[in-house]
């Protein structure tokens, strides 16, 4: 009784849905389409560490100690390049956290110069470019070498998801556009592109991405309505306080809260969909004689198996990046935190709808997958 459908309905239905997908890539680009706010340069530039000039140990009122370094360096681009500088961190100020240089570290420098004409150099962090770009181009190698020309595209699909992020949902969202509309798009476009690119234009791929419509949709209410339930603001996380400011405040923190929760289920709904679509495609290939209702109770028995490691990870992502958050909760100096209390706290709340959504969503998409491939794929087509 599950399956049984109008052909004609279904037929247009079909037709119907590579234009939907069309337009729902590229309706967006012209909806949102804002030319975004110059950034405000800093004065921040690379430099070396050529000599540690002096060294100054300090002791905490909790016993701990600290180490105070005034530095020489020198300046290695821009107008800085061979200038030489110091950086003076021995102080009355005691930064919690500082780094320890070593001779030979690079290092980005902030300049400051004060209202008298005098410049005081600052030393920001460690230069780590590096290094991210030698780990990047040993993933490129290994996706590349295991997966070939599907490796490729994946790769270039990475660079589009990127891209749409940082030059699409990023600036829109700074210029004051809804974060949650903002964000159903983006997800949308990406996980659009990253199907097609690696799947190619066929029916296998209009039936994942109309999956993923139809999954962040309930996601999206989902999260619209124990946002509103559970009265959430955005403003939890420690980032929000330095953008509270920006763009004189136009930035909507709730919406952009739902926004993070939708394109953090985007990546998980790309594997599960283009999983279960393909495991129906080859039950149906492997014996046509099946009906739909066979069809699809084996397909959702193959995404059964899948289901409980996909949500198992997206709760384990969630939960990795609030740990030291929990950590903070559990070594409480009061003692006085209960269960109940740390779960009420607005923190902790958000990373428990986030996560409790997502898998929601996420777990939908299964059998709406399922569901999309019975009723649309045909044996007899090829895809």
């Amino acid at each position: 009784m599950f399956f049984w459908y109008n052909k004609n309905i279904m037929q247009k239905i079909q037709k119907i849905i590579p234009l939907f997908l069309v337009a729902i890539l590229f309706i967006p680009l012209l909806a949102f389409a804002q030319t975004a706010n110059q950034p405000v340069t800093d004065q921040v530039f690379k430099a070396k560490v050529i000599k540690i000039l002096e060294e100054k140990n300090i002791e905490r009122d909790d016993g701990s100690k600290a180490l105070q370094q005034n530095l020489l360096l020198r300046g290695l681009e821009k107008e800085w390049k061979n200038k030489e500088f110091e950086f003076h961190g021995i102080s009355d100020i005691d930064v919690a956290g500082a780094n320890i240089y070593r001779v030979g570290d690079k290092v980005l420098v902030s300049e400051t110069k004060g209202g008298e004409g005098d410049t005081e150099y600052y030393i920001l962090d460690f230069v780590r470019s590096g290094y991210l770009y030698l780990l990047a181009f040993i993933f490129c190698v290994i996706i590349v070498v295991i997966g070939r020309k599907k490796g490729v595209k994946s790769l270039i699909s990475l660079i589009v998801s990127f891209f749409i992020v940082i030059k699409f949902i990023v600036p829109q969202i700074i210029n004051g556009g809804n974060p949650l509309v903002i964000g159903v798009f983006g997800s949308l476009m990406i996980l659009a592109i990253i199907i097609y690119l690696t799947e190619g234009w066929n029916k296998k791929s209009h039936i994942a991405v109309a999956s993923v419509f139809f999954s962040l949709l309930v996601t999206f209410f989902l999260s619209w309505i124990f946002v509103y339930l559970t009265r959430l603001t955005g403003m939890a996380q420690e980032e929000a306080i330095f953008l509270t400011g920006i763009n004189n405040g136009m930035i909507n923190f709730k919406g952009l809260l739902l926004a993070g929760i939708l394109i953090g289920t985007v990546g998980v709904l790309d594997d599960i969909i283009i999983g279960q679509v393909e495991s129906v495609r080859q039950i149906k290939k492997a014996n046509p004689n099946l009906s739909n209702k066979e069809v699809y109770k084996a397909a959702y028995e193959v995404g059964n198996t899948h289901l409980g490691a996909i949500v198992n990870t997206l709760f384990l992502v969630y939960a990795g990046a609030s740990l030291p958050l929990l950590l903070l909760f559990y070594l409480s100096p009061s003692g006085t935190v209960s269960f109940t209390q740390a779960i009420n706290n607005e923190t902790i709340v958000t990373e428990i709808v986030r996560t409790l959504v997502g898998s929601i969503g996420v777990a939908l998409s299964m059998p709406i997958s399922t569901f999309l491939a019975t009723i649309l794929l045909k044996d007899k087509r090829p895809v």
